[in-house]
C-alpha cells in the first residue's frame, strides 16, 4: 500500500474511533487514538501482520478493540497511556519552552514594531503619535504595567524622554529597519532599568510585582509539594512490590491477585514516579537559577548606587551597561516565573491519571497480603548486595564496568531505566532497580543493571533471550514502552520527549586503569636547522646587517672588565728633573680708573645737565 493511501486509511481509522467514542461520552484526543491503534497493532494476542495489507475485516477489528481499550475506564494501563501522551504533549525541557515563549512574545509584538519602523512621520501630530507609540511598545515588551495606566504611562515617558527625547525623533526615522529594531530593544531595556531603579529607590515603579519575593515564596511551596507526593507515590510503589514479590513464589496468591491488575497499577504509579522526578528536577534548577540572579540583581542595584549617589548628572557610559543588566535579569525572572507556573500546572494536571488506587486494589485486601511482608524501599534494596560484585573472571567474552574503572560512570544510559532486566524477565514483569555498585553489564553497546549479583549472572549467560521477554512483554503492556524507554526496538512509538534527547543514548564509557610508559629519548639525530628563519622581515634585517659589515673596520679595545684578564707590558721613559731661567724679571702696573661725574644734584633748569669727565691715566704714563 501507498504511504499515502496508508495514511489516509489511518487518519479514517481514527476519525472513526474518536466518533464512536464521543458517542459513548468520552472525548479522546486524537494523539492518544493513533498511540492505542499502534499498541493494538503490535500486540501479538490480537493477529495483526504488519507486513500485509488491512481488510475490511481487519479495520473493523482493530476500531473494536481499540474502542474496548478506551473506554475500559478501569483499567489502569489505559490511565498510564493517558498520563504518557499528555505528558509527551505538554513537557518541553526548560531552553525550548523559553525560546518558543520568546519567540510568541515577538510574533505578538510584530505588528506594534512594524507600525513604528514603517512610519514615515514629518508632520508634528505624526511624530507626537510615533512617540506615544514608542512608549506603548516599551510598556508591552518590558511588562511592567499595562498601557491604559496613566501613572504608569507618565513613568516611562518620563524614563524615555531622559534617554531618547522627542527631538531625536528625525535622527531615528532616518535609521533602516533593522537598527530601528534593534534600538527599540535597547531603549526598552534601559527604561525597564530606570524604572527597576527607582522601585528600588522607593521613587516609582508602579506596577512592578516583586518577582524575587515572589519567586522565593513559591518554588520552596511547589518543591515540599510534589516532594509530598513523589514520598506518597514511592510508598505505595514499595508496597505493591512487596505484594508482588510475595505472589511470585506463591501461584495460589498469584491467582487471587490476577483480578486486581496490580502489575499495571504499579507500572502506572511507576510512570508518575518518573514525571514528578523530570518536573522536581526542572523546578530545582529554576531554584538555583533564580538564587543566583536574585543576587547578581541586588549587586547591580548597589553599584548604581554607588555611582550615581547624588550626582545631577552621571555618563551614559557608566550607568546604561547597568541598566541593561538589571533589564535582562528581571526579563529572566520574569521568564521563571512563567516556566514554574507551567510546571505546577502539568504536575496538577498528571495527578487525574493516576487512577483511583484504591479502586483498583483495597486497602483492606492489600493490608491482608502485607500480612508478614516486609516493605523494602529502593534504597535499602541496593543497600543488601552492596558488596555483592561481579565477578570479571567469571566472563571473558562480557565487559563489565565500575565506578572506579569509568570515567562517566554515572552518565551511562541504563537500559530499561535503571530497572533490573532479569527480574522483570524472571517474573512477568516485577520493576525492581537495578544496583550499578554491583556492576554494570555492556552487552551490544548497551548498558543494564541488575538487583542482585545472582541476576547478573543468570542474565549474562542468555542476554538476548532475558531482552526478548522483555520486547513481548512490552508489545503486550503498551505503556512500558515509555516507562522502560524502549523506543529503540519500537521506533514507531518514540514520545517526543525521548526524540529531542536521542544523542545521550551515544554516550561511550570512559575506562579507567592504572598504566605507564617508557620511551627513549630522542631516538634518531636532531634535524633541526638552527639557522632557518621563516620571517621574511628577520632576514632582511641580517642581509641589512651583513652588507654593514663590509664599511666596517674591527677594532680591538680593552675595558675595564677586560684588561687584567691577560698579561701586558710596555716601556716608557724614566722621568727627569729639568729647569729653565729667563733672560730678565719685569712687572707691570695697572693704572687706577678715575671717573667723576657732575651736575647730577640737578640745579634751577628742569631738565638736568650731567657731566662725565674721564681722568684715567693711560697705561704707557705709569
Amino acid at each position: 500500500m501507498p504511504p499515502t493511501q496508508a495514511e489516509s486509511v489511518i487518519r479514517s481509522i481514527i476519525r472513526e474511533i474518536g466518533q464512536e467514542c464521543a458517542a459513548h461520552g468520552e472525548i479522546v484526543s486524537e494523539t492518544l487514538i493513533a498511540f492505542m491503534v499502534k499498541a493494538v497493532v503490535l500486540d501479538p494476542s490480537n493477529g495483526f501482520n504488519m507486513d500485509r495489507t488491512l481488510m475490511k475485516s481487519d479495520v473493523q477489528n482493530l476500531v473494536k478493540l481499540c474502542m474496548t481499550r478506551l473506554l475500559d475506564t478501569k483499567n489502569p494501563s489505559l490511565d498510564t497511556i493517558k498520563m504518557q501522551v499528555y505528558f509527551d504533549m505538554n513537557y518541553t525541557n526548560r531552553v525550548e519552552f523559553l525560546e518558543e515563549h520568546h519567540r510568541v512574545l515577538e510574533s505578538r509584538l510584530g505588528s506594534v514594531t512594524r507600525e513604528i519602523t514603517d512610519n514615515r512621520a514629518c508632520a508634528k501630530e505624526e511624530l507626537e503619535s510615533l512617540y506615544r507609540k514608542i512608549i506603548s511598545y516599551v510598556l508591552l515588551r518590558s511588562g511592567f504595567g499595562s498601557p491604559t495606566d496613566i501613572k504608569t504611562v507618565r513613568e516611562v515617558t518620563a524614563a524615555l524622554q531622559s534617554i531618547f527625547p522627542q527631538a531625536e525623533l528625525g535622527t531615528f526615522l532616518t535609521l533602516s529597519k533593522k537598527d530601528k529594531e534593534r534600538q527599540l530593544k535597547e531603549l526598552t531595556m534601559i527604561v525597564t532599568g530606570i524604572r527597576l531603579f527607582n522601585r528600588d529607590c522607593g521613587k516609582g515603579g508602579d506596577g512592578i510585582d516583586d518577582l524575587p519575593a515572589v519567586l522565593h515564596v513559591a518554588l520552596p511551596a511547589t518543591m515540599q509539594h510534589i516532594d509530598y507526593q513523589l514520598e506518597t507515590a514511592r510508598n505505595q510503589v514499595y508496597r505493591y512490590t512487596a505484594i508482588l514479590e510475595k505472589a511470585a513464589n506463591d501461584p495460589h496468591m498469584r491467582a487471587e491477585l490476577q483480578p486486581y491488575m496490580l502489575k499495571e497499577a504499579l507500572y502506572n504509579i511507576r510512570q508518575y514516579e518518573v514525571f514528578l522526578q523530570i518536573i522536581l528536577s526542572d523546578i530545582i534548577t529554576g531554584a538555583q537559577e533564580v538564587e543566583m540572579m536574585t543576587k547578581q540583581l541586588g549587586a547591580h542595584l548597589e553599584q548604581l548606587k554607588m555611582t550615581i549617589k547624588s550626582k545631577t548628572a552621571v555618563p551614559t557610559s557608566q550607568v546604561f551597561p547597568i541598566f541593561v543588566a538589571l533589564s535582562t535579569l528581571w526579563t529572566s525572572l520574569q521568564d521563571e516565573t512563567i516556566v514554574v507556573g507551567v510546571l505546577s500546572n502539568l504536575f496538577t494536571h498528571i495527578q487525574p491519571f493516576l487512577g483511583a488506587h484504591e479502586l483498583y486494589f483495597p486497602e483492606r485486601a492489600m493490608q491482608r497480603h502485607l500480612n508478614g511482608v516486609t516493605v523494602k524501599t529502593d534504597v535499602c534494596r541496593m543497600k543488601e548486595h552492596m558488596e555483592d560484585r561481579v565477578n570479571v573472571a567469571d566472563f571473558r567474552k562480557l565487559e563489565w564496568l565500575f565506578p572506579e574503572t569509568t570515567a562517566n560512570f554515572d552518565k551511562l544510559l541504563i537500559q530499561y531505566r535503571g530497572f533490573c532486566a532479569y527480574t522483570f524477565a524472571a517474573t512477568d514483569g516485577l520493576l525492581l532497580p537495578g544496583n550499578p555498585a554491583i556492576g554494570i553489564l555492556k552487552y551490544k553497546e548497551k548498558y543494564y543493571t541488575f538487583n542482585s549479583k545472582d541476576a547478573a549472572y543468570s542474565f549474562a549467560e542468555n542476554p538476548e533471550h532475558y531482552i526478548d521477554i522483555v520486547r513481548e512483554k512490552a508489545k503486550k503492556n503498551t505503556e512500558l514502552i515509555q516507562l522502560l524507554e524502549l523506543h529503540q526496538q519500537f521506533e514507531t512509538l518514540i514520545p517526543y520527549s525521548q526524540m529531542r534527547d536521542a544523542d545521550k543514548h551515544y554516550i561511550k564509557p570512559i575506562t579507567k586503569c592504572e598504566s605507564s610508559t617508557q620511551t627513549d629519548t630522542h631516538i634518531l639525530p636532531p634535524t633541526i636547522v638552527r639557522s632557518y628563519e621563516w620571517n621574511e622581515w628577520e632576514l632582511r634585517r641580517k642581509a641589512i646587517k651583513l652588507a654593514n659589515l663590509h664599511q666596517k673596520v674591527t677594532h680591538s679595545v680593552q675595558t675595564d672588565l677586560s684588561h687584567l684578564r691577560r698579561e701586558n707590558c710596555s716601556q716608557v721613559y724614566p722621568p727627569k728633573d729639568t729647569g729653565t731661567q729667563s733672560m730678565r724679571e719685569d712687572s707691570t702696573g695697572v693704572p687706577r680708573p678715575q671717573i667723576y661725574l657732575a651736575g647730577l644734584r640737578g640745579g634751577k633748569s628742569e631738565i638736568t645737565d650731567e657731566v662725565k669727565v674721564n681722568l684715567t691715566r693711560a697705561v704707557d704714563e705709569t
